[in-house]
């Protein structure tokens, strides 16, 4: 899966970006090198979810994918 993050340089200097596929997610950096890193945690931190909160049965299974 491809995701797009837009860019910005910051007025105080460094980078920050936003993932506008994915509401809320947002990231910066002091280098670009930084920036990048600290997308892809975004990026996984958002789509992270819970399940504790949900009703699994014994027939259920849980699977992690990868996209």
């Amino acid at each position: 899966m491809k995701i797009k993050a837009i860019i910005h340089e910051a007025e105080e200097g460094g980078y920050w970006a936003e993932i506008p596929s994915i509401p809320g997610c947002v990231t910066q950096g002091e280098t670009f090198e930084d920036l990048l890193t600290n997308i892809y945690e975004a990026v996984e931190a958002c789509l992270s979810v819970d399940i504790s909160k949900h009703e699994i049965t014994e027939k259920d299974k849980v699977m992690e994918i990868v996209v």
